[in-house]
């Protein structure tokens, strides 16, 4: 077994490891955690698909417990206009799988969108 079964397995089995710190890469694929029913997010990714693939790993049978998640992220960094963009284009993959009559911007428009405002905010900040 390799050290990170080793501590998958003591989360999993151990009730004095109360906690599991993953990055959204290691925990997002290959791992069940159905014994974790809190899963704090302390990084973001681009995509909302691998944030909702590592909350899913809590979803599993053998889940006994509601699952609440949550995004740690700063008031008025880059990571709280990436969690914006992320959101969005969350919402625009929702309505373009719901066949919304919303007007639906590509995802490339909106990834845009952001990085100007983030470019604007930045170079019109005071000092």
């Amino acid at each position: 077994r390799t050290v990170r079964q080793k501590q998958i397995d003591a989360f999993v089995n151990d009730p004095d490891v109360a906690i599991a710190v993953c990055s959204l890469t290691a925990a997002g694929v290959g791992i069940n955690l159905q014994v974790a029913s809190n899963i704090v997010l302390a990084e973001l990714s681009w995509t909302d698909a691998e944030q909702t693939q590592a909350i899913d790993r809590s979803h599993r049978i053998g889940q006994t417990e509601p699952v609440t998640a949550w995004r740690i992220i700063a008031a008025q960094t880059i990571d709280a206009r990436i969690a914006e963009l992320i959101d969005n284009k969350a919402g625009l993959a929702a309505r373009a799988l719901d066949g919304s009559e919303d007007e639906v911007s590509s995802s490339a428009d909106v990834q845009l969108e952001a990085l100007v405002a983030l470019l604007t905010d930045a170079l019109t900040a005071s000092p």
